[in-house]
C-alpha cells in the first residue's frame, strides 16, 4: 500500500484554486506561533487565513495565555494578513480526554485524542462561521503523526460537512523554516507539547542526560 503523500494533495488543491482564481476562506488551528510561522507565510497566498488557538492541553493558565500572546505578536509583527481566535483556555475538556491514559507514551494513544479534541473545536467553529476549509499546524512537527492528524480531519469533514485541507506541513521544510521566522521574531519556543505529562516527560529525558 503507498503512503498519501499530504503535501502533493495540498498542492493540487492550491493549483485548482489558482485556475479558478479563487481565494477560499480557512480555519487554521494553531498549537503556538513557532509552528504557526511557516503554515502562515506559506498559505496566506493562496487563503484567507483566520487562526484559532483552541489548546486545553497546556499545563498551565499561564502557559497558554504565554503561548496566545506570542501568536498574537508573531501576526502583528510578520504582517501576517491573518485573523485570530484565541479561545477560553478549558483544561476540563483535556483532562477528562486525558483520563485513564496519563501514563501512555508521548505521540500514542493520548495524544491521538488530544489532536482530536482540538480539531474537532476548530471544525465546529469552522462549520458554525462558514469557513471553506479547515485545518491544524500540528503536522508541522517531526514528533507529530501526519497520518493521524489528517484521518481525524477528514472523518471530522464528513461529520461536519466542511473539507478538511490535507497537510504534511513539514514537507519542503517547512519546520526548517518555522525554525528561522522563530529565530528571526525571537518567539518563546517551548521544548514540550503543552499538557503535562508531556512536560514530566521532557524533564525526565533531560535528568537522564545530565
Amino acid at each position: 500500500m503507498n503512503k498519501r503523500n499530504y503535501q502533493r494533495e495540498l498542492d493540487a488543491i492550491i493549483e485548482d484554486n489558482i485556475r479558478k482564481k479563487i481565494r477560499p476562506r480557512l480555519l487554521l488551528h494553531v498549537c503556538c506561533a513557532p509552528c504557526s510561522s511557516y503554515v502562515q507565510e506559506y498559505l496566506s497566498e493562496y487563503f484567507e487565513i483566520t487562526l484559532f488557538f483552541y489548546n486545553p492541553n497546556m499545563d498551565s493558565g499561564e502557559e497558554y495565555h504565554k503561548r496566545a500572546a506570542e501568536l498574537e505578536r508573531l501576526v502583528h509583527e510578520a504582517g501576517f494578513p491573518s485573523e485570530t481566535v484565541i479561545c477560553k483556555y478549558d483544561s476540563e475538556n483535556f483532562e477528562s480526554m486525558a483520563r485513564g491514559l496519563e501514563r501512555e507514551a508521548e505521540g500514542g494513544a493520548r495524544c491521538h485524542k488530544c489532536y482530536e479534541l482540538r480539531m474537532r473545536k476548530a471544525v465546529g467553529y469552522a462549520a458554525e462561521k462558514g469557513f471553506d476549509y479547515f485545518t491544524t499546524t500540528l503536522s508541522i512537527s517531526p514528533y507529530k503523526n501526519a497520518d493521524w492528524i489528517n484521518e481525524i480531519g477528514e472523518r471530522l469533514a464528513k461529520e461536519y460537512g466542511i473539507p478538511h485541507l490535507p497537510s504534511d506541513f513539514k514537507k519542503k521544510n517547512g519546520y526548517k523554516r518555522s525554525v528561522e521566522l522563530s529565530q528571526e521574531y525571537d518567539l518563546y519556543r517551548q521544548d514540550y507539547c503543552g499538557c503535562i505529562m508531556s512536560k514530566n516527560e521532557r524533564l525526565r529525558e533531560a535528568a537522564a542526560q545530565s
